[in-house]
Parts: C-alpha cells; sequence; structure tokens
C-alpha cells in the first residue's frame, strides 16, 4: 500500500485527484480509516479502511467500499463511512457481513458488480487496464442479452458446471435469439449458435474470475465445464483471382451509383491488411503519407505502425485531397462520427463476386497470406499486419520503417492488380527482366545450333555430347 498522505477530502481535493500508473489511496485528515481510491483508470472510490476489533495491530486490515465519485459526494461518503466505523466500533465486521451478503448474490447482481468494477484485460501485456469502450459495450451485451435470461435468477455460489453446460446448449440452440422493435429506427437483434455460445462462455469465465478474485466464491465453473472454449481457427483467406473478383464488384457498384467511401473502404482493406474499424474510423491525423505510414495511438492492442504500399499511399493521397471539415478520412454523411453505412455496400460486393462466407476481416488474412506466399519473412508481415502475438512484437521491434515497407509494397503491388482486374499480371520490371531472359537464351540456341552445322573437331565433339545427352534423357 502506498504511503499514507492525509488531507481533508473535499469536492476540490477529490476531482484534483488524477490517475497513475499504480493504484493509489488518498486518506481523510479528519476521519481517521476514511479515504479515496483512485484506479489506474481514473475510477475513484470511497472505501474504509478497519482492522477487525480485538485483533489489535496484529488483526488483518479489512476494507469496506462506500461508494463511486459522482453518485457520491465526499459528505455523503463521510456520513456513510461514519457509520461504518461506528459499527466496528461496536464490534461488528462489516467486511464479513458483507461477504455474507454477497454469498447471497445472485448472477443478475454479479453482473451488475461486474459491469462497474470488472470490466479489466485478464491476460497479456494490457492485464489490468480498462476494457476499451467498444470492447466493453460488446461484453456486456452478451452477458445481458444470454446470461441473464438463462442463469440471472440463480445464486452465484450454487451455480455449478452444469448449469454453464446447459447454458451453452441452450443458446446454442437460439432460446436466447431475439428480434424486437424498440423505437421507430431501432431494433434488438440477439443472434445464438455455436460461435456465440462459445463467446459467452469465455465472458462468464472472466466474471467469475472476478468474483474469485473478490472472494465471492472460491472457484470458477466455467473451467471444469465440458464446453467448448476455443472458436474455430479462421483458414479463409482469397486467392488473387477471388481479389480480382471483389474488385470487380466494387468497379460494378461504383457505376451504379454505391457510396464511394464504402468502395474506398472495402479497397483499403484488401490494400492495408487493417482491422475493420481501423480503416472505417481512420482520422487524417494518422495517415503520414511523407513516410508511407498509418499511426495508430489508440488501436485494438495499442499504439501501432503500419507501413503502406504504393496502391494504398496513392488511394489515401486522392482521399485526403478531398477537402473536409472532419477529423475522419470517411466523415459520416449526417453528424460528427466516421462513415458506418459500409455494412450493406460489403453485402452487396461479395453477392456480386459471387464469394461465399468471407467478412472483412478475411482481407486481413489475405495480406498474410498474400505475403507470405510472396516469399515475405514472418517478421516483416507482422510489421504489415500491426500482430499483437508477443513473439511478432519482439520481432517487430527489430523492424525498420523501410524494409517493412518495401515488403509491404511488394504485397500491395499483387494485391491491386488483382483489384483491378489483372492477378495475373507480373509487375513491369519482372516482366522486363523475364523477356531479357527469353532473348538471351534465344540468342544462344541460335549459337548452338549454327555450331552444329559447321565442318571441324569441335562441332563434331558438341554433337557426340548432345547425342549422349539425349540418350541418356530417353534412358
Amino acid at each position: 500500500m502506498a504511503k499514507r498522505v492525509g488531507v481533508l477530502l473535499t469536492k476540490r481535493t477529490v476531482d484534483a485527484a488524477e490517475k497513475k500508473d499504480k493504484r493509489y489511496y488518498v486518506w481523510d485528515s479528519e476521519l481517521s480509516g476514511f479515504g479515496l481510491r483512485v484506479e489506474t483508470s481514473g475510477a475513484k472510490t470511497f472505501i474504509v479502511r478497519y482492522r477487525a476489533e480485538g485483533g489489535g495491530r496484529t488483526a488483518a486490515q479489512r476494507f469496506v467500499t462506500i461508494g463511486r465519485h459522482g453518485l457520491l459526494t465526499p459528505d455523503a461518503a463521510r456520513k456513510q463511512a461514519k457509520v461504518v466505523l461506528g459499527g466496528v466500533a461496536k464490534g461488528e465486521d462489516p467486511a464479513d457481513d458483507r461477504r455474507a451478503k454477497r454469498a447471497e448474490m445472485k448472477i443478475k447482481g454479479l453482473l451488475d458488480l461486474y459491469e462497474e468494477e470488472g470490466c479489466v484485460i485478464q491476460r497479456g501485456k494490457r492485464q489490468g487496464m480498462p476494457m476499451k469502450p467498444l470492447t466493453k459495450q460488446f461484453t456486456m451485451a452478451r452477458l445481458r442479452n444470454h446470461v441473464e435470461p438463462l442463469l440471472g435468477h440463480k445464486r452465484v455460489t450454487e451455480t455449478n458446471a452444469g448449469d454453464v453446460e446447459r447454458m451453452v446448449r441452450d443458446i446454442t440452440a437460439g432460446k436466447t435469439a431475439r428480434d424486437e422493435k424498440v423505437g421507430p429506427r431501432k431494433r434488438i437483434i440477439v443472434r445464438g449458435g455455436e460461435g456465440i455460445a462459445r463467446k459467452v462462455v469465455r465472458d462468464l469465465s472472466a466474471v467469475f474470475s472476478f468474483a474469485v478474485r473478490r472472494e465471492i466464491v472460491s472457484r470458477n465453473p466455467c473451467e471444469t465445464a465440458a464446453v467448448r472454449k476455443t472458436d474455430n481457427q479462421r483458414e479463409r483467406f482469397l486467392t488473387l483471382e477471388e481479389v480480382s473478383q471483389l474488385g470487380a464488384a466494387l468497379e460494378e457498384l461504383e457505376q451504379e451509383g454505391a457510396n464511394s467511401k464504402a468502395l474506398n473502404i472495402a479497397r483499403l482493406w484488401a490494400l492495408t491488411g487493417c482491422r475493420r474499424n481501423e480503416i472505417a474510423a481512420l482520422k487524417r491525423s494518422e495517415v503520414n503519407l511523407n513516410e508511407g505510414l498509418l499511426e495508430f495511438d489508440d488501436s485494438k492492442t495499442g499504439k501501432s505502425v503500419r507501413p503502406l504500399g504504393a496502391a494504398a499511399i496513392a488511394l489515401l493521397r486522392s482521399l485526403l485531397e478531398q477537402s473536409s471539415d472532419s477529423e475522419f478520412v470517411f466523415p459520416a454523411e449526417r453528424g460528427d462520427g466516421h462513415y458506418q453505412g459500409i455494412k450493406g455496400v460489403w453485402r452487396k460486393a461479395i453477392a456480386k463476386a459471387k464469394l461465399v462466407g468471407i467478412t472483412p476481416h478475411t482481407l486481413r488474412h489475405t495480406m498474410g497470406s498474400t505475403s507470405i506466399s510472396n516469399g515475405e519473412a514472418l517478421a516483416l508481415t507482422g510489421a504489415i499486419l500491426g500482430h499483437s502475438n508477443p513473439r511478432s512484437t519482439a520481432i517487430y521491434a527489430h523492424v525498420q520503417n523501410d524494409p517493412s515497407r518495401r515488403a509491404a509494397n511488394r504485397v500491395t503491388r499483387k494485391l491491386a492488380a488483382a483489384l483491378a482486374g489483372k492477378p495475373n499480371e507480373k509487375p513491369a520490371r519482372t516482366a522486363k527482366r523475364e523477356s531479357a531472359k527469353t532473348k538471351g537464351d534465344e540468342e544462344l540456341l541460335r549459337v548452338v545450333a549454327r555450331q552444329l552445322t559447321e565442318d571441324g573437331p569441335e562441332a563434331a565433339r558438341l554433337r557426340e555430347l548432345l547425342a549422349q545427352t539425349v540418350g541418356q534423357t530417353a534412358a
């Protein structure tokens, strides 16, 4: 625990407490044991610290959460803290009382607590950091739409592996699926199936891990449940011929008047290998055309720099030359956000291209597959894709932008040719080299043929060697 700092907790001092790299506490100078806990995320919670009655200084310190700053003012929190500390003085143990009450907590209540305090990254280099807002939104939506209807009524301490297995079967069977209109222009669509069931059980496992850390339960029933927790490995990618089909479909849609923003977003997915929202929500400030880079301050894996090929640079340059007051490369048709109408155009494009079972993420796999098939090193492929795998990240740390840009250029040259409907077209430099080699071979054959028809010992020896070679080949 950090060294105690005594200061009168008022609205001004609480507002002034800034987040740091580690959790820390600010203790009230007026009421001993009353304090403010400041998380790395910036969340501020009023707490009470005390020792159980009769234990003296050898007794373990215990903490009781009073409430979040914002929901409670410092004065209101101080009043509640006095009540808690008064109970401690009478021999009560509020932390034990709360644990006993939490033993009666139901899954719905645990989800509420998890949403408020538990949505953090549990593994990897960002362990302990808060989930990104969109990740938290999707996670809680799955828990609310699937877990709560099926298990919300059960006590947390009584939920077992069998309950988890039944939940997975019900989600797979579509029992939680619904399509409900909730407003004049809004619908709630909840889908079931095996893929969703696997995501939900992973989410629920994270919830129970949080409950174990908080000593609400002693075990995580998802760990012993006989359910599949891993997704199918994605192996789908497009061949260059299929990329050509997609490019032709995008051209047709452009001629039919489809929104150019949606079409160019799809083209950049193919030419950069970036994730869906990294392109759809791309900001002008993230495009560095001078160095041929995309510089993301806050991608899925944190800060990330991606090299661009010449085709992607040319497309982005034409887009940035279009005057716009928006911070986004693809601004929304209405409002201040980014364009989000890509889904309908994408469905039409893959239907026209007659490509089954592909998503925007398939184009990311396509970039990786094309890169490896083109003979690029794994380190350069990792640089193009911005991989978050620790080994890839370690390798990428030693990759300079210049070689990775050249790799991106070599790979996107093939993809750009395919998008333009020329999947088998070879680069001009390669074609020129092959043409020169062919001409050299033809000249050599002419020299050999001329020597074979001449008289003399050298020509005779050459005819003899040729006859022996043909005989060996036939044999």
